[in-house]
């Protein structure tokens, strides 16, 4: 992989897949556009406050790295900015759409666990549970092209790893994806935790739609 994205470009590339997926009828961006997606205050960290010059400075150095391209319709004056960073004919880097999401995510937002991925990357691409997206998580760490993510200690107070991306060069402290047999004796009780967690919102849900079917039966 030779792709070495400073946060501002990270930022900026992140935006540009996640409208292009959200809202394709506004892509390609225009600089103001995108200024306020960089800085929107939902479902980004860190928030950031960067100005149009900033961020149109950040574009140009990303159109010089051919991850970014303008795009201008006809007789429109406005530039538009649109991401070549993957899955385009200019480039080699191909992702799937689960990829695609959890890339971008990791990207918006910087690491976080598989748990965290899965609520915030479902707007991008429906995921069934945590477990499709470790596994894509695993396939990104593992890739022959990459590897593009990679797991983090796990944290005091936390029953999941979190996960950043690569693409900002290498991660101090980062743990090989592959857990030893003695680690992946550890992380077994926080799945069955997650698991009785899923049983227990289960009967929750069941309980309460017997008792609105009983109260409909009653009226």
């Amino acid at each position: 992989m030779h792709i070495e994205l400073t946060l501002h470009e990270a930022r900026v590339i992140g935006c540009l897949i996640e409208k292009e997926i959200a809202t394709p009828e506004q892509y390609p961006l225009s600089l103001n556009a995108l200024t306020n997606a960089c800085n929107q205050k939902s479902n980004r960290d860190p928030v950031l406050s960067l100005g149009e010059a900033e961020v149109q400075e950040c574009v140009d150095r990303l159109i010089k790295k051919f991850l970014v391209s303008e795009h201008g319709g006809f007789g429109s004056r406005v530039s538009k900015y649109q991401h070549r960073f993957c899955n385009t004919a200019y480039g080699t880097l191909k992702f799937s759409p689960q990829e695609l999401a959890v890339v971008c995510e990791l990207f918006l937002r910087g690491p976080q666990t598989p748990g965290e991925l899965r609520s915030r990357a479902s707007r991008l691409c429906p995921f069934s549970d945590v477990t499709e997206i470790e596994a894509v998580l695993r396939a990104l760490a593992q890739r022959e092209d990459g590897p593009f993510v990679v797991r983090l200690p796990r944290e005091a107070g936390r029953r999941e790893s979190r996960y950043a991306h690569l693409f900002s060069g290498e991660v101090a402290g980062a743990e090989d994806d592959e857990p030893q047999p003695q680690a992946a004796a550890a992380a077994a009780p926080s799945r069955i935790d997650r698991l009785e967690q899923r049983i227990a919102e289960l009967e929750a849900e069941v309980a309460e739609l017997k008792q609105r079917c009983g109260a409909a039966a009653v009226s």
